[in-house]
C-alpha cells in the first residue's frame, strides 16, 4: 500500500497546504518553526515547492541575517526536496516516493515537529506531504474567491453544493494514514489577510466557513492579519516572535509588530500541537543551530 515503507516514529508532522498560492503558507510556516524552535523543540522543515522556494528563501535570509547581526536567532535544520527526473511517470513518483521516505526516516528520532511547506499546486510530492500530515494547515485568504478552494457555497444559506478538488484530495490523504497507522489527522482551516475593520462580506465569509466546517471535517481558526509588518519580516528573515529592536530589525517596534506576536502566539495555541517528553541536550539544540541552513540538505534527483 501507498506510503507503507515510510517508518514513522515520533516526530509529529505538520504540513502547510492549499492549491491556491498567495495564500500565507510559507509565512505561516515560518512562524510556526520559530515558535516550536522557541518552546525548545527540535525543528525540520521541509520544502517541497521546488520552484518558487519561499520557505527556503525565508531561512537564508534568516541564517545570513544571523550571521551580518551576530544574532544567534533560533534556526531549522532545513531539507529542500527537488523533483526528480525520469522517463516515466511512474519512474519519476518512484524516486520522490523513496527520497522522501529517506527524509521521514532521517528526521523520525531526531525532531519533535517536521513542518512541510507545499507548492500552490497538485503534484506528486504535493499528495505525499499531506498523507503524511498528522496536523493539516490550509490558510485562506478573507476572500470568498478563496472559498472556493474548500468547495462550491450556496450564496443563499452558505451549505455546500459540492467539494472542491482540493477537499477531495485532503478526504484521499486522511483515509490513507488511517488505512496505514490508525491516525485521524488533525485538519486546521485558518483565515489569513483579515482586514483590521470588520465588513459584511467578512461576517458573511465567516459564517460560510463555520457553516462547512462539519461538513468537510476541518477545525477553523483565525491566522495572520493584513499587516505590512509581516511582509518586512522576509527579506530579513524575521519573524513576529523574535526579539525586535534597532539591532536585529532596524527600528523600534511599533503596536502592529506587538498585535502581530500576539496573533502568532493565539495561532500557535488554536493549532495545539502536542508536546512531546523527548529531552532535549543542550549540545544538540546548539548543533542544530549552529550552522543553519545548509548543514542538511537533502534532494531529490
Amino acid at each position: 500500500m501507498l506510503f507503507q515503507s515510510a517508518a514513522r516514529g515520533s516526530a509529529h508532522v505538520v504540513v502547510l497546504g492549499n492549491e491556491k498560492g498567495g495564500t500565507g503558507k510559507s509565512t505561516t510556516a515560518m512562524h510556526l518553526i520559530v515558535a516550536l524552535l522557541k518552546a525548545g523543540f527540535r525543528v525540520a522543515s521541509v520544502d517541497t515547492d521546488s520552484r518558487q522556494r519561499s520557505l527556503t528563501r525565508y531561512i537564508e535570509n534568516r541564517a545570513r541575517w544571523s550571521r551580518q547581526r551576530n544574532l544567534g536567532l533560533d534556526m531549522p535544520v532545513h531539507f529542500v526536496a527537488r523533483l526528480a527526473a525520469g522517463e516515466t511517470v511512474k519512474e519519476i513518483e518512484a524516486q520522490e516516493f523513496a527520497t522522501y521516505a529517506d527524509i521521514v526516516d532521517r528526521v523520525q528520532d531526531d525532531f519533535d515537529y517536521v513542518v512541510v511547506d507545499t507548492p500552490a499546486n497538485d503534484s506528486y510530492l504535493m499528495r505525499l506531504s499531506h498523507a503524511m500530515a498528522d496536523t493539516l494547515i490550509t490558510p485562506v485568504n478573507d476572500s470568498f474567491i478563496d472559498l472556493d478552494i474548500l468547495g462550491q457555497v450556496n450564496p443563499d444559506d452558505f451549505s455546500i453544493s459540492r467539494r472542491s478538488h482540493y477537499a477531495e484530495l485532503v478526504d484521499t490523504a486522511r483515509a490513507q494514514r488511517r488505512g496505514i497507522d490508525g491516525v485521524e489527522m488533525d485538519w486546521i482551516v485558518i483565515r489569513n489577510r483579515i482586514a483590521t475593520l470588520p465588513s459584511r462580506n467578512q461576517r458573511n465569509l465567516l459564517a460560510a466557513l463555520r457553516k462547512i466546517s462539519p461538513t468537510l471535517g476541518f477545525r477553523l481558526g483565525d491566522g495572520i492579519s493584513e499587516r505590512v509588518v509581516f511582509r518586512e519580516y522576509f527579506p530579513l528573515g524575521l519573524t513576529a516572535l523574535d526579539t525586535l529592536d534597532q539591532r536585529t530589525h532596524g527600528a523600534t517596534p511599533t503596536m502592529s509588530h506587538m498585535a502581530a506576536r500576539n496573533e502568532i502566539r493565539e495561532l500557535a495555541a488554536f493549532v495545539n500541537l502536542p508536546r512531546t517528553d523527548s529531552p532535549i541536550a543542550p549540545e544538540r539544540l546548539a548543533a542544530q543551530t549552529a550552522d543553519g541552513i545548509g548543514r542538511l540538505e537533502l534532494v531529490l534527483e
